[in-house]
């Protein structure tokens, strides 16, 4: 394949991982299409991309959640003819809050953007893949996907399901050439948390935060390896385990505590 012939999609690719997904991606000479709801963000994410690396870059200003995005953005691919070969669902949000205290509107977006959205682009964009014979798909999932706990239900359960979806999609497509990656984070030090930057700086120097550059250096690695699970940091994987031995106990210690602390 020619180098100009190769694309990648990103999506949530100005901000954050998606941008350093996109900044990493086009350092090794892929194309992008990055997508994003921030018009003005995600224009200049493109012409800094361009600019530095040399490469196309075409911005699409589109909202994730909408049930329709994923086959807009599918037949804007394919009208382009554009060959996608590698395909980054990266886009989300975060939210802190019990269920029933979390805005409609909210929880809908969340859905829309952990769940309905990512399982759409993996059905489309894989069977062409699939087709071909070749391709990447990487999915970000979080080690939040084993912590059932207070305040990030919705949260951690949408990113379970993109665990398990991506574990038995990796399975249905191995066989045709086509990598499905899992990406299971820790925290990283961006602004999805609501962090200030002093906390976030700290955070990566006592080691409990990992930056972007790091943790998407690793994901990929995995992703052009066909690895099934990324679980970027040591820490993380030793602490992993030590998740599902939590009694019911311990977890209702944990919401008082959280219950405090709103009060």
């Amino acid at each position: 394949m020619k180098a100009e012939d190769k694309w990648a999609l990103v999506t949530g690719g100005c901000s954050g991982i998606g941008k350093e997904y996109s900044c990493q991606l086009a350092h090794i000479g892929y194309n992008l299409v990055i997508v994003s709801n921030d018009k003005v963000r995600i224009e200049a994410t493109a012409e800094q991309l361009q600019q530095q690396y040399g490469i196309s870059v075409i911005p699409l200003e589109m909202d994730l959640s909408n049930r329709e995005a994923a086959y807009q953005l599918f037949q804007f691919c394919e009208e382009k003819q554009l060959f996608i070969e590698v395909l980054i669902n990266n886009a989300g949000i975060f939210s802190f809050n019990d269920i029933t205290k979390t805005p409609f509107s909210k929880a809908e977006t969340m859905l829309g953007l952990h769940m309905l959205t990512p399982t759409l682009l993996c059905r489309l964009f894989g069977e062409r893949m699939q087709q071909r014979k070749f391709g990447y798909i990487l999915n970000m999932s979080s080690l939040s996907a084993w912590m059932p706990m207070p305040g990030i239900a919705l949260y951690a359960a949408t990113k379970s399901y993109l665990y398990v979806f991506s574990q038995a999609l990796r399975h249905e497509l191995r066989e045709s050439g086509v990598g499905v990656t899992v990406v299971c984070p820790g925290g990283i030090a961006t602004g999805l948390y609501g962090l200030p930057e002093k906390y976030r700086n700290l955070g990566v120097k006592l080691g409990v935060l990992m930056t972007t550059n790091r943790m998407v250096k690793i994901a990929l690695r995995g992703m052009f390896r066909k690895k099934g699970k990324v679980i970027p940091g040591l820490i993380n994987r030793l602490f992993l385990p030590l998740v599902s031995l939590l009694p019911d106990t311990m977890i209702g210690w944990i919401r008082k505590k959280l219950m405090c602390y709103e009060h």
